[in-house]
């Protein structure tokens, strides 16, 4: 079996240590950070500051691919996150009546909590692992690498052997306090880690990078529901979005959701939004918004802003190879997408659970390197692929403040019109929990059936009116005077 050395203590990390571990493997993880998370939810979520990982205060939500592989592969973890506060909500649900139950139904429910939660219930479950090692405030700093041999050591992109094998190999890490050797490293550092860095000066050919930005700027309020309610209202629907903004809603455990508006990143009205009473004003105008803050809710927070935010796939693997072996990436080192399909912590997991299950087949050659990058590339990449697609379609809607037609029309429909049909929620439903790609789902003639019948009975269907229009926007973001 393999000694797995894993840079960084994120959720990624977390979990790429644990199914180590529990597949026979012996893992030494190293964050940067001194502190692990604990089970003073509220303490460790509102009072830690994490620069390092900045989305650790934003909305998270476990689609059914995290929740399957939690309660199939980590039954323990699934379990405390639930005894934690998380809640389980099944996408069928939206209906007063559950239509009749298919196979795979049971994958597409969510784990509604916040991303403390997660991470408190992998750390406990990594305290009863003896063949683990934690490092906490011991991040890495550099990389311990030799020359590997290149004459049919390696695969190309596809998996195909007899290929020139990568130049350099990585055997190990190194921190201020000293040197560790391994045979596999995963770098779970994110997209700003400094593993792509350390491979330059190591004398690697550098990573093929794909990169798109959203234009999207998103602002977060916390609330918790008033004493004595445990769950918020099941409808509207929790996004709602117009030509120019929308607004979601994310329920999460013990009664705290957030509440998020998000616009484009060059909307000029942008920055009135970090104001908590233009902030209320804004999303009281959106259906979620209202529903949910017009039960008395507690503000947690202050308006938490977040914007930046690009699509970024990275590959150690280009068109002679792989650049480098011995060292794989996962989580965002790998794909960085935007959050509003929540796909990122599925597809972790994903990567976390296939570096276990392959760890012990010669993790430190080229031919290791390549198949991880040809499964990652079938597994993952048609999802960044996807989010890049709706990120693109809502980017040029928010710059161009124009409604949805033709094609876009038709897509919005398919949304819309889930909320009316079961059928074509389920659908959509096996779509957003990573089940089946939009392509094989959403080409399903029944379904396009149904929609077209949907739009046929609606002729002045117009997607994206929820919401304030641009005259009552302009007017909630003015700067607040005195009367």
């Amino acid at each position: 079996m393999a000694h797995v050395l894993v840079i960084g203590g994120g959720v990624g990390g977390l979990a790429t240590a644990l199914l180590a571990a529990r597949h026979g493997h012996t893992a030494e993880l190293f964050e940067r950070d001194s502190r692990a998370p604990g089970t003073a939810l509220d303490r460790d979520f509102f009072g830690w500051r994490r620069p390092s990982v900045p989305q650790a205060t934003q909305p998270h939500v476990l689609l059914g691919a995290a929740r399957t592989l939690l309660r199939d592969v980590l039954p323990d973890v699934y379990r405390e996150m639930l005894r934690l506060g998380a809640r389980e909500r099944h996408e069928l649900d939206w209906f007063d009546e559950r239509p009749p139950a298919r196979p795979g139904d049971e994958d597409l429910v969510m784990l509604q909590a916040r991303r403390i939660v997660l991470e408190s219930a992998l750390v406990t479950a990594l305290r009863g692992e003896s063949g683990v090692v934690t490092r906490y405030g011991e991040p890495v700093t550099g990389l311990l690498t030799e020359r590997a041999a290149r004459a049919g050591a390696g695969a190309g992109p596809a998996g195909t052997a007899g290929t020139t094998g990568a130049c350099v190999r990585v055997t190990g890490v190194e921190t201020a306090l000293g040197e560790y050797a391994g045979d596999l490293v995963v770098d779970a550092g994110g997209r700003r880690g400094g593993v792509e860095r350390w491979l330059a000066l190591a004398g690697c050919r550098p990573a093929v990078v794909e990169r798109h930005r959203t234009g999207i700027a998103y602002f977060c309020r916390w609330y918790r529901l008033p004493e004595g309610r445990a769950e918020g209202p099941r409808r509207p629907w929790a996004v709602t979005g117009g030509p120019f903004a929308g607004c979601a809603v994310f329920p999460a455990d013990n009664g705290a959701f957030a509440v998020t508006l998000f616009v484009h990143t060059q909307d000029e009205t942008r920055t009135a939004l970090r104001d908590p009473a233009v902030f209320e004003a804004v999303a009281r105008a959106f259906p979620p918004g209202a529903a949910w803050l017009e039960l008395g809710a507690e503000p947690l927070s202050e308006v938490m802003a977040t914007a930046g935010l690009d699509n970024r796939w990275s590959a150690l693997v280009d068109e002679r190879g792989p650049v480098v072996s011995g060292i794989v990436p996962i989580g965002d080192a790998i794909t960085h997408t935007n959050p509003t399909l929540a796909q990122g912590t599925s597809l972790a997991l994903w990567a976390a659970l296939r570096v276990a299950r392959t760890a012990h087949r010669d993790p430190g050659s080229a031919r290791f390197a390549a198949e991880h990058h040809a499964w990652a590339v079938r597994t993952l990449k048609p999802w960044f692929d996807f989010q890049v697609v709706a990120d693109a379609a809502v980017g040029e809607r928010f710059a161009t403040r124009a409604g949805r037609t033709g094609t876009a029309r038709e897509t919005a429909a398919l949304f819309d019109c889930a909320l009316d049909d079961p059928e074509v929620m389920r659908a959509r439903a096996r779509v957003r929990h990573l089940v089946d790609p939009p392509e094989r789902a959403y080409a399903d003639p029944e379904i396009r059936a149904r929609v077209a019948r949907w739009l046929a009975r609606r002729p002045d269907y117009a997607p994206g009116t929820a919401g304030p229009d641009r005259e009552e926007w302009e007017k909630l973001t003015s700067p607040l005077t005195e009367p």
